[in-house]
């Protein structure tokens, strides 16, 4: 189970602050769709060379033009970029073969997706991984639904990342659903020490690994 930190809406100086922080205790770094707006790929290429056993995670959102995005974040560095799953099938496909091409991965961001069918026709298109995702402006009327998981219960084969206002407080309901990755922007970034917070999620996330007395959900 991976620990994805999420940077966004921050300076470049306070995000690679985080990182040097944080990296002993997280997995996949996420450079935040804003932060990609503010800085491009030049802060991709920053964090590589910074950290290149990292997993670094270009949130680039993509809806359109998905061969060209795809590979601007791959030339930059990353490992895995995102795209929205209300593109259109010919834009996740695309994303998918530059993805091959650079041996990364795609996530698909399935904000907004309620109907299972869509994750029927992501699987049949070669998706395996996707993130459920609860957008930062409905976060302000609660965090994270776990109902959500019911969109991805019937394919066990799906890589399955969640976001959205995950802190501590929550983190024992996410994980009974075992997720394959939990993104922690806030609960890390806004934490009054970010290093500490990282370790303690870190290590909620092992000692649930590490008991087997538990089952799937």
């Amino acid at each position: 189970m991976n620990l994805q930190l999420a940077l966004d809406r921050l300076d470049e100086e306070t995000c690679l602050h985080l990182i040097e922080e944080t990296y002993e205790s997280i997995d996949w770094i996420e450079v935040g769709t804003g932060v990609i707006k503010e800085y491009g790929m030049e802060i991709i290429r920053k964090i590589r060379i910074a950290y290149p056993s990292c997993t670094i995670v270009a949130d680039m959102k993509t809806c359109d033009a998905g061969r060209h995005e795809a590979a601007q974040a791959f030339e930059a560095g990353a490992d895995i970029t995102t795209v929205m799953a209300f593109s259109a099938d010919q834009t996740i496909s695309d994303t998918l073969k530059v993805a091959r091409k650079f041996s990364g991965r795609i996530m698909v961001d399935l904000l907004g997706v309620q109907d299972q069918l869509r994750i029927h026709e992501l699987a049949n298109l070669g998706v395996d991984l996707v993130s459920l995702h609860f957008g930062k402006d409905m976060q302000e009327q609660g965090g994270f639904d776990v109902s959500a998981f019911q969109l991805t219960k019937d394919y066990p084969d799906l890589d399955v990342a969640v976001a959205g206002g995950i802190n501590e407080d929550i983190l024992s309901n996410i994980l009974t659903h075992q997720p394959d990755a939990v993104i922690v922007g806030s609960a890390i970034t806004k934490s009054s020490n970010p290093k500490q917070t990282a370790i303690r999620m870190k290590e909620r996330m092992n000692e649930y690994e590490a008991d087997d007395s538990h089952g799937v959900i």
